[in-house]
């Protein structure tokens, strides 16, 4: 399948390396002033989303109890202490890097386009960009500004992730819902996908009303914008099945476009393809299936010969897109904010939908706890190396509990890249317990 326009425009705005990932401005065939047509911008912010696909992949599992590391120093993935930081040059700082490069280009569009589709879809991803940031590292600078003017003496220092949550995230997603189509054929952010992404932030803030609101919005009109559950779960992965009805928004992935991510791609990890974890998958999820009898996901999700998973083929894996929203995840956190709100038993509605399609019986939970819980696990086996887990047991507070020992919180977020730090002389900070 075609993948969506990076095309050769895309080269246009590579940034260059200056004193911080904040202190950049693409080096364009014409300053922003003088531009009249923003497409090649706004595709490099498309485009910059690559470089945060792996990091996250490989943040939302292998910290987990999905996926082990076996080769030092990436073990300190399973060792909740501060060495951490050792795996800035391979995870964080790509990540980081790339977020803040899609960030500057959305800006570039916001502020100086006319197309108010253009700046829609910048804002989704500018408010798509900072959620991915202050999940993984907490507070984060915050720049607003197309060409921000940095300096030794004007750094921009770190902002707590509420008010970013509060003056960028939700205002970015509500524009973007009010400002983008509800469909799209070739893969670009929709007023759906900003929807469910609101959700999800609501969710991940414990607003479970609002949660409720903007996820059930999603769920009742996912018909209408030709979005419906696969029937056969393993038709959701694949290259051959990329943008399939499932799914909401994906960050697409094509082997003709070279990346900034310069290691293995999430693929090759989940896949054990990468020597630093040949037996990827934690025996603890096999254990998760083997209490799910009869799951159809699982032959999907885990391959317990390989020790492995096979969700993303490795045939075609470089042509993957990596899935950011589809419509299961959805239903799940829909399930969870009617849970929390107090309507079990419309929970277990949306909970079943999912077990349905993975050949499972009702659930069989009842309380509010049971259903909690539940509705936990069946997002474990579900979204399994789809780079949620972590952040799932980060959001409802089971770290310790899933994890079955006592981790320090301060290790719940990664590390800021040292090299942001001294590059800003520590006005950008180090978060505690690195």
């Amino acid at each position: 399948m075609k993948k969506i326009v990076y095309i050769v425009m895309v080269s246009l705005f590579m940034f260059t390396a200056c004193d911080n990932d904040l202190d950049q401005f693409p080096p364009n065939i014409a300053s922003s002033d003088s531009l009249t047509d923003f497409t090649g911008v706004l595709n490099a912010a498309y485009f910059y989303q690559l470089g945060s696909v792996t990091p996250m992949a490989v943040m939302g599992d292998f910290r987990a109890d999905n996926a082990f590391m076996f080769e030092p120093p990436f073990t300190e993935f399973d060792e909740y202490g501060p060495n951490l930081t050792a795996m800035e040059d391979q995870f964080f700082g790509p990540f980081y890097t790339a977020l803040y490069r899609s960030i500057l280009s959305s800006n570039n569009v916001i502020e100086n386009s006319t197309d108010a589709g253009q700046i829609a879809e910048a804002r989704f991803l500018r408010g798509l960009s900072y959620f991915k940031l202050v999940r993984v590292f907490g507070d984060v600078t915050v720049n607003l500004a197309a060409s921000p003017s940095i300096t030794d003496s004007n750094i921009l220092p770190r902002v707590p992730a509420a008010t970013v949550y509060d003056t960028v995230i939700i205002p970015d997603f509500e524009a973007a819902v009010a400002g983008l189509p509800a469909t799209s054929s070739t893969g670009r952010a929709t007023s759906l996908a900003a929807q469910g992404m609101l959700g999800k932030v609501y969710l991940q803030r414990g607003d479970f009303n609002n949660a409720a609101s903007a996820l059930g919005s999603v769920v009742n009109s996912a018909a209408s914008a030709g979005h419906s559950l696969q029937e056969d779960f393993s038709t959701v992965f694949g290259v051959d099945n990329d943008l399939n009805p499932e799914i909401i928004f994906a960050t697409q992935v094509s082997s003709s476009i070279v990346d900034e991510y310069g290691f293995s791609e999430f693929w090759s990890w989940s896949g054990g393809l990468d020597t630093k974890s040949l037996l990827p998958l934690d025996p603890d999820l096999v254990t998760a299936f083997d209490a799910s009898p009869g799951d159809l996901r699982r032959d999907v999700t885990i391959n317990t010969e390989l020790m492995a998973s096979p969700k993303f083929p490795q045939t075609g894996g470089p042509d993957h897109d990596w899935i950011e929203l589809r419509l299961a995840d959805v239903i799940l956190m829909y399930a969870e904010a009617l849970n929390e709100t107090g309507s079990t038993s419309n929970a277990l509605t949306e909970l079943n939908k999912i077990r349905t399609r993975a050949g499972l019986d009702n659930s069989t939970a009842s309380s509010q706890g049971e259903v909690r819980q539940a509705i936990q696990d069946e997002r474990r086996l579900e979204l399994a190396f789809e780079g949620q887990r972590w952040f799932d047991l980060v959001r409802t507070g089971t770290v310790d509990a899933e994890m079955g020992q006592t981790i320090d919180s301060r290790f719940h977020l990664f590390p800021i890249p040292i090299s942001e730090v001294l590059a800003s002389f520590d006005v950008i900070t180090q978060n505690p317990g690195y």
